[in-house]
């Protein structure tokens, strides 16, 4: 069994990986380890739990999870540079231009299996630690 399978926005859990990751069957240890550690922040947690209900723009996202637009802006450009969310701008009725966030489809089912293969293909601790932060 494959643990990387697109799925749709509200497809049930177990997790697996987002589309956009990888067009292919694996995922690298690196991608693997970069979305698991975008998800282990509470705040991104509630970001992504926000836009699975519907999609919406910063600011009233800002003032819907209780926090302010600037600390919302570092975790949304976390998860999408994990592929975790999408972005789209919009132009409202007064001619304003909006940008939409919403979660990009994922699913990640994690076996040790996967976990191993994933393992194999990890960067070096210095490059890896590097690209985390």
């Amino acid at each position: 069994m494959t643990w990387l399978t697109a799925q749709k926005a509200h497809a049930s859990f177990p997790l697996q990986m987002p589309e956009s990751l990888s067009g292919s069957e694996t995922v690298s240890g690196d991608e693997l380890l970069q979305v698991l550690a975008t998800l282990a922040n509470p705040h991104r947690l509630r970001v992504v739990a926000a836009l699975a209900e519907e999609r919406n723009y910063v600011s009233r996202l800002a003032r819907d999870l209780g926090i302010s637009r600037a600390l919302l802006q570092v975790h949304l450009r976390k998860l999408e540079a994990a592929g975790l969310v999408s972005a789209s701008i919009e132009v409202s009725a007064d001619g304003k231009a909006m940008k939409f966030y919403e979660v990009a489809p994922f699913a990640l089912h994690l076996t040790p299996g996967s976990i191993m293969t994933a393992a194999r293909t990890l960067s070096t601790d210095r490059q890896l630690e590097a690209e985390l932060q």
